[in-house]
């Protein structure tokens, strides 16, 4: 694929896209059901890897018209997708039994070739601890054990060793989770929606992934600048801790080229829905009313207008300025023909100025 980039210099604070993902709600609607979402969905992953995107990434939501269980669905389209990576954004870890999803996710790396990258999080979100059970600590302490859980557990860490009979296996031996992905520790990252989580990310070792939420930002501060200043503070501790250079930043964006007159008005409408009424906007028929965010929370904006429109917006917006991967968020209710849409001219009239070349 040979793309010619627009004749845009960028700011110096720029820095070069060597990466281009996308993230999916892989939703569904009441007419066509569950499954023609899940289809739909792996024919999405299969035209982003035509079009030259590295990474597709899918978002997790219980008890609705989305996604609820991400590991089979990439189990599934990387058996048809074969470059492109597949990823989670985000599995909050409050509600993840840690050793059944780290059999899952070695499970599934292995099965698409070590392809998996998961983001995972650990908010303080407990909406649905009337389904998974309350827990004695609070949400935010109980998903951040269940996190280092996980992570010891996909690190080949024994978890147990076997004293006395009747538990399974010989007197002696030790439990590691298997089947063991050894490279997938390395591909794990931190949904970051605040300071505090990209300093988490960064003291653990693992990547970090900003989303579209964020919370304690400083007053009067945009998302952008605080999206950047959350990245520095993630690179900053890392070569302080690590003494390396850190993992690539990806940051999810909503970025809507209108090539059209018909299109720009459509992604207009979207915009001012969204600054209306939030996370709430752009829902599948049939799909719940998300709640408010918390108190204090911003939403990222949509870049959206003619492609030099949303050049000179994406140029001059800090947090994307400081990424190296952007991931783009694409509308829950968009059907496939319109998400693909969004794919390529993203992909031809936009991402090869900010550095992005397609890699297959």
């Amino acid at each position: 694929m040979n793309i010619t980039a627009p004749a845009h210099t960028k700011p110096a604070p720029f820095r070069p896209k060597t990466r281009l993902g996308f993230n999916t709600r892989v939703s569904f609607n009441d007419t066509a059901g569950p499954a023609q979402g899940l289809r739909d969905g792996i024919e999405l992953y299969k035209a982003a890897e035509r079009l030259g995107y590295q990474s597709g990434w899918a978002y997790q939501r219980h008890f609705d018209h989305y996604l609820s269980s991400p590991l089979p669905f990439f189990a599934a389209a990387g058996q048809h997708a074969k470059h492109i990576t597949l990823g989670s954004a985000v599995i909050p870890m409050r509600y993840q039994d840690p050793i059944l999803l780290a059999e899952a996710a070695g499970t599934t790396d292995l099965l698409i070739n070590g392809r998996l990258e998961l983001a995972i999080s650990t908010g303080a979100n407990a909406a649905f601890d009337a389904v998974f059970g309350t827990v004695d600590t609070d949400a935010r302490t109980e998903a951040k054990r269940r996190q280092a859980r996980f992570l010891a557990a996909i690190s080949g860490e024994i978890l147990h060793t076997v004293v006395g009979s009747g538990q399974g296996a010989p007197e002696g031996a030790e439990l590691r989770v298997t089947p063991h992905s050894p490279t997938l520790r390395s591909r794990i990252r931190q949904g970051s929606a605040s300071l505090g989580s990209g300093i988490q990310a960064a003291e653990l070792g693992i990547g970090l992934i900003s989303g579209t939420v964020q919370h304690d930002h400083a007053e009067g501060e945009t998302f952008g600048a605080y999206q950047a200043r959350i990245i520095e503070a993630y690179r900053s501790i890392w070569r302080g801790k690590w003494g390396t250079e850190p993992p690539p930043v990806a940051v999810a964006a909503s970025i809507l080229v209108g090539t059209t007159p018909e299109l720009r008005e459509k992604y207009a409408a979207y915009d001012l829905e969204r600054r209306t009424v939030g996370i709430a906007a752009s829902r599948p028929k049939g799909a719940l009313a998300p709640p408010p965010p918390p108190a204090g929370a911003q939403i990222s904006p949509v870049f959206q207008g003619t492609p030099d429109q949303v050049i000179e917006a994406v140029f001059t917006d800090p947090g994307i300025a400081s990424a190296d991967e952007v991931i783009l968020f694409l509308p829950p209710a968009f059907g496939l023909e319109e998400n693909v849409r969004l794919l390529r001219d993203l992909a031809e009239t936009v991402a090869p100025a900010f550095g992005w070349s397609a890699s297959w």
